[in-house]
């Protein structure tokens, strides 16, 4: 059984300043036995990335496909109700997936993911298999377009859609609706400010201890860092789809498969 792990991870800016040109490059992450990893390394500053491992490698979204769901819904629709609003709000900060499933459907299921890909040049992006069209986690990407998605966000996309993304995501709360902690990856490694989608695929409909604010955290995760003076950094520090992968993983039916944390 391979345990799929998109990761993700992006430069800070400020390091160039703080660490000597002299110092050693670090060594390439280690990946464990049994599980498949892909990541990749931009810099923003000098644009570029700067180190990657099966960068183009497809895994499945689970819930970071909620901000390409966002970004389709929000330039589609230039005056946003306050349902809808209320709706992503939830979506993004905990990562509701009722919320999610009621844009997916209004939206045209996989045509979402057709559009965005088309419109951000995601060349490794899919929508979910043909007979699961309602299955909106089962969407594919890589970390190479995690990382398009995001540079998207923050240099291209019109602010009233990347404040309000973005905005979300630095709020995004310790408890997800499902009752899944969402504090891993950069919440729980780095100091805020930061800014996170988290997604998890695999570990059924319910934790087996509901998440309660400052609760241990579990593994896997999808942000980016923001240096104090500086712009918002370079996203992406752990694309999750931390679950089963392929003919093996768990089927518990149209919420599950729908669901990605």
């Amino acid at each position: 059984m391979i345990r799929s792990l998109a990761l993700l991870t992006a430069a800070l800016p400020l390091l160039a300043s703080t660490v000597p040109a002299s110092a050693a490059a670090p060594a390439a992450p280690h990946v464990p036995a049994g599980v498949a990893a892909g990541y990749a390394v931009f810099d923003r500053q000098t644009g570029r990335l700067t180190a990657h491992r099966d960068a183009h490698r497809r895994f499945r979204s689970a819930s970071v496909v909620k901000i390409m769901i966002a970004i389709d819904y929000l330039e589609s629709h230039p005056k946003v109700p306050a349902r809808d609003l209320a709706l992503l709000k939830v979506m993004l900060r905990v990562s509701d997936d009722d919320a999610a499933s009621a844009f997916w459907d209004r939206g045209g299921k996989g045509r979402i993911i057709e559009r965005t890909a088309r419109k951000l040049g995601l060349t490794d992006t899919a929508p979910p298999p043909a007979d699961k069209p309602g299955f909106w986690g089962y969407t594919s990407l890589s970390a190479l377009d995690t990382v398009r998605v995001y540079r998207y966000l923050l240099d291209r996309a019109e602010p009233r859609v990347s404040d309000l993304i973005l905005g979300h995501l630095r709020r995004a709360g310790q408890c997800g609706s499902d009752g899944f902690d969402q504090y891993f990856g950069i919440p729980r490694g780095v100091a805020r400010p930061w800014a996170v989608k988290q997604g998890w695929s695999g570990y059924g409909l319910r934790p087996p201890v509901r998440c309660r604010p400052s609760s241990p955290a579990a593994p896997g995760s999808l942000g980016f860092l923001e240096a104090p003076g500086s712009q918002p950094v370079p996203v992406p520090q752990t694309p999750p789809t931390l679950g089963e992968e392929g003919p093996s993983s768990p089927a518990n039916g149209d919420h599950q498969a729908r669901k990605g944390g």
